[in-house]
């Protein structure tokens, strides 16, 4: 029994189940079938079988990813732990191997074992802690308890009190340090299951600072371990950080940096002999570098095999060298490596891999796995501290800026250690993708920190303020991203650096800085629009949507997007990028094409027009077809003439909305040209290009209606565009598929953005619009008043809103009395996000019958009917009760009504008690808790009723008496309502003789 038992168990072992067997045929029922019996077969007193059923756990659970089921999971776990109890302390590494792949995923389902195992005594605990000197079994303990950590989505999370526990477990394992007499790759491990399950328990959860779990003491470690053998630098770092605005540790590599020496002096020095060696090295390890284009290792590799620690000849001297010439001394813009013939020094050491090994060939291949699992750490690290930054308030990790965020460097200082250092000098393509994503999400949301940066007043000289400590700050990563931007060879890492550029440019307040930091960028974004990898060239049009959408309009942008487009002039003149040679990778034909485009109407009417290169980009992208049959990731194979993959389509389509949004008088010469676009897309199969096309006319038609305001700050030298052309430009969209799209009720978001189109209408163009087209767009609407989708039933009502305030239906009491029954039906919607949309409207609706009153006067108040007039009366004054943002218009458009009312309406009994509550309504939103905007709202609309000289007080003197008190009991009211008051109350003066009776 026990050899047959043994040789099949080999026979188990010996099968790879990713390659032999398809994992198909292999169901969880039958693992689990298989894995209970074998249990119940292997008695804890055969050791080397207890091993081997083990190592078939963990091979069967990994190959085929099977869940086991909650009774497998229990069998086995009892088994394991057992075998934990009784069996030599030889076998608990293989046996806590198996554990760690029953317990991946499936923590929440063993609260059963949670006592014997995670307890304080538990069996893992003891085992992981550091009095446990066997360093391998140590780290397959805490690769057990950071599997036992890993939350499911659906399922709930570990308790807290076992949480509390694999944290210290965690923690203390991070601040060892590792024995003399433990090998390297061991240790690495260790330190990777112990981020991992750092990592785990973090993900999905806020942080909460306690004695045990202290923020400065785990961003020291990971700080610490960013660094864990990058090449050339030894960190040496505090156990704890402090929240400081300035950098409180100056961390610098272990070798003493060079003092900074002049220009002059260095020219006649030695060294600069050695320099100018070097230089040319350089120049040609980067030429081979931009000749071997994409054939170099593959991307997803942890390590590049054949770089060295740093350069050739290492040495403390080398990583010195290395570290000084990596970081240029200046933050200056000019510094740079824009132009061709840059200093190749400025590039980072990972792209100078030295073809001169320092290591025999055996000797070599254990250096290449140490520094395989050295990048791993490193990238645990990363991840561990992406999640940190997930789970921590914003606020308070500002505190902890400088230690991750680089500042300028002083001359002659050495650079700190950053996120930046990594994403610049780290061998592993995977580990500068880590660094850049966290430095992304530091960055993101950060608008409101970086707003206090500030430069452009005089420079002091006492001290420098936090706002130009920040400013720098801020001027130095734009420096060290563009660095990594031109040095990058790997697709998956340069599109993590241009997210993050994307990031930074979305919440750096650039108006508070002095010009010239967009111009760098600008110069060098350009030319990944044709890179070969679809990722990158979507991120890169991404990056271009937040340049024209930061602080818009900005007067560099602006500057920038009227240069001419690639290849013209002087807009590409000195741009050399390491991936000059990958990026060229469209025909000849298609970039003279692309150059030679016409401007979008250019020429229609004889005169020149502004042209907008990026504009041009941007419509060639998503309507005329690529010519390459197989230059994209995702596209291989095709035939000619596709067009752009959807993603870049659909990024492209949000840059032209971003940049008729932000810079219209450059877009307004090219209108009906992107009218044209947005019917095409509209008449697409694809519902997400379609949504992206009726969004663009939005921007357009809201730019058009910013440009007529009288209050708009359109530019000086920009026309605005002549209504004629209005006219045409929706003539032409509303004879289009933009009514199709508000019919089709299998996609409600793009029925919600068409409603949205048709609400940014310019009112004097609507007027010019054939009958029959005004009559559909209002019955469309209407329509949709009744969808039972929220989403479109809320812009539908809101687009009515819209109509309602058109001086060509405003009069047309047939609408009115149409809109007004549709908005009261809305608002008895379940949704308060559509109660909210339809109070909006009401308000606007009741505003339209005091403009109609005021130059119709009587005739047109006769035409509204009582009956109506007493449905709004009630359903505002009920809507007033309803929520904050519903309260505010419904208080708005009673003032209104009270003041429509005309005396011989007031003194019918129908009115007399709707009258009593909409006072009463308004009386008590002013003395209640509602938010400021709403109260003001309803002591506006008190004040616009006592305008209405036939309205009776409300009970004698009740209402102005606890309208006044109301007042004079809220300071916020006292200088804002005593105006509105006066102007009621002299009304009445005229009309009421014993005004002691309400005063």
């Amino acid at each position: 029994m026990k050899t047959q038992l043994n040789l099949l168990l080999d026979e188990l072992l010996s099968h790879s189940y990713n390659h032999q067997l398809n994992p198909q045929s292999v169901t969880a029922q039958d693992v689990c079938v298989l894995l209970v019996n074998a249990s119940r077969l292997v008695p804890h007193s055969q050791e080397h079988l207890v091993i081997k059923l083990c190592q078939l756990i963990h091979q069967l659970l990994n190959q085929l990813q099977v869940i086991v089921d909650e009774q497998t999971l229990d069998t086995l776990l009892s088994y394991c732990k057992q075998a934990l109890k009784t069996c030599s302390s030889w076998t608990h590494s293989e046996i806590l191997l198996a554990l760690s792949s029953l317990v991946y995923g499936n923590g929440p389902r063993c609260q059963r074992h949670h006592p014997e195992l995670l307890g304080p005594t538990g069996i893992l605990i003891k085992c992981g802690d550091l009095s446990q000197t066997n360093l391998e079994l140590r780290r397959s303990a805490v690769h057990c308890l950071a599997n036992f950590c890993l939350g499911v989505p659906g399922h709930p999370y570990l308790e807290d009190s076992y949480k509390a526990v694999c944290y210290r477990i965690f923690l203390g394992n991070l601040q060892s340090s590792k024995p003399p007499d433990v090998d390297d790759v061991v240790f690495c491990t260790l330190l990777q299951s112990a981020l991992k399950g750092m990592q785990y328990i973090l993900s999905g959860t806020k942080w909460k600072d306690t004695p045990d779990q202290d923020l400065g003491s785990l961003l020291a470690l990971l700080k610490k371990y960013m660094f864990h053998g990058l090449p050339g630098i030894n960190v040496e770092m505090p156990q704890v950080l402090y929240p400081a605005p300035l950098p409180r540790y100056e961390t610098v590599p272990a070798a003493k940096a060079e003092p900074a020496q002049d220009t002059a002096t260095q020219k006649k020095t030695p060294g600069s002999q050695q320099n100018k060696k070097r230089k040319s090295r350089g120049k040609g390890k980067k030429a081979r570098a931009e000749g071997k284009a994409d054939g170099g290792p593959e991307e997803g590799d942890d390590e590049e095999p054949n770089s060295g620690p740093v350069r050739s000849g290492g040495g403390e001297r080398a990583g010195r060298e290395e570290s000084r010439t990596c970081w240029p001394q200046t933050s200056t813009p000019h510094s740079l490596p824009l132009q061709s013939g840059v200093c190749p020094q400025l590039y980072p050491c990972w792209k100078k891999g030295s073809s001169d090994s320092e290591f025999s060939d055996p000797e070599g291949g254990m250096q290449s796995k140490l520094r395989l699992y050295q990048a791993r750490v490193r990238q645990s690290t990363l991840q561990c501290f992406l999640a940190v930054v997930k789970s921590v308030e914003k606020r308070i990790l500002y505190g902890y800026w400088s230690s991750f965020i680089p500042d300028a460097p002083g001359i002659g200082s050495p650079p700190s250690l950053t996120l930046l250092t990594i994403a610049l000098k780290d061998p592993s393509p995977k580990v500068r993708a880590g660094a850049l994503q966290v430095l992304s999400a530091l960055l993101d949301g950060s608008r409101q920190f970086l707003s206090a940066a500030e430069d452009t007043s005089a420079p002091r000289q006492a001290f420098t303020p936090f706002s130009a400590t920040l400013a720098a700050s801020l001027r130095e990563l734009h420096r060290c991203l563009l660095l990594a931007l031109v040095a990058e060879s790997s697709s998956q890492t340069l599109t993590q650096v241009i997210k993050c550029l994307a990031h930074l440019v979305s919440n750096v307040p650039y108006n508070r800085l002095r010009p010239g930091l967009l111009s760098p960028l600008w110069k060098q974004i350009r030319p990944y629009i044709r890179h070969r990898d679809v990722n990158v060239r979507v991120s890169c049009l991404t990056l271009f949507g937040a340049l024209v959408s930061a602080q818009a309009p900005l007067p560099e942008v602006q500057l920038l997007l009227q240069q001419p487009g690639p290849g013209v002039g002087s807009g590409s003149s000195g741009v050399t990028t390491p991936q000059d040679a990958s990026l060229s990778w469209r025909q000849t034909g298609r970039k003279e094409r692309d150059i030679n485009l016409p401007s979008p109407g250019a020429g229609r009417d004889g005169g020149p027009e502004i042209s907008c290169w990026l504009l041009q980009l941007c419509v060639t992208l998503v309507t005329q077809p690529r010519e390459e049959t197989y230059s994209d990731s995702d596209a291989a194979g095709s035939t000619g003439g596709a067009l752009e993959p959807s993603p870049v389509r659909l990024e492209a389509l949000q840059v032209l909305a971003h940049l008729v949004k932000g810079y219209f008088s450059l877009a307004q010469s090219s209108l009906l040209e992107l009218a044209q676009l947005s019917a095409r897309c509209l008449s697409e199969q694809d519902p997400s290009v379609q949504l992206h096309g009726a969004k663009l006319l939005e921007e357009l038609g809201t730019g058009i209606i910013q440009q007529y305001r009288a209050d708009s700050n359109t530019p000086e030298n920009a026309s605005v565009v002549p209504l004629c052309q209005v006219v045409q430009f929706w003539s032409e969209v509303l004879t289009g598929p933009l009514i199709g799209a508000l019919q089709n009720d299998q996609h409600p978001t793009l029925q919600t953005s068409a409603c949205d189109t048709l609400s940014s209408i310019l009112p004097q163009a609507f007027s010019q619009l054939p009958d029959k087209t005004q009559v559909l767009c209002i019955t469309v609407l209407l329509g949709l008043t009744y969808c039972e989708n929220c989403l479109v039933k809320a812009a539908a009502v809101r687009a009515l809103g819209v109509y309602i305030l058109f001086p060509c239906l405003r009069e047309d009491v047939m609408f009115v009395a149409d809109t007004a029954n549709a908005i009261l039906t809305v608002l008895e919607d379940r949704s308060p996000n559509v109660r909210a949309k339809a109070a909006w409207s009401l308000g606007n609706l009741t505003d339209t019958l005091i403009v109609n009153m005021d130059t119709d006067g009587l005739d047109f108040q006769e035409e509204i009917s009582d009956m109506l007039l007493l449905k709004m009366l009630r359903t505002a004054t009920q809507a007033s009760a309803d929520k904050d943002r519903v309260k505010s218009n419904a208080v708005r458009a009673l003032g209104n009504l009270l003041h429509f009312l005309q005396p011989i309406r007031l003194r019918k009994p129908a009115f007399e008690q709707p009258l009593e509550q909409a006072m009463r309504a308004l009386i008590d939103t002013v003395k209640g808790d509602a938010t400021m905007k709403v109260r003001w709202n309803a002591c506006y609309a008190l004040g616009n009723a006592f305008r209405n000289t036939g309205l009776p007080l409300v009970q004698g003197r009740g209402g102005s008496r606890a309208y006044l008190e109301s007042l004079g009991a809220r300071r916020e009211y006292t200088l804002e309502g005593a105006p509105v008051l006066h102007r009621a109350t002299q009304t009445h003066i005229h009309i009421h003789s014993h005004t002691h009776n309400y005063f």
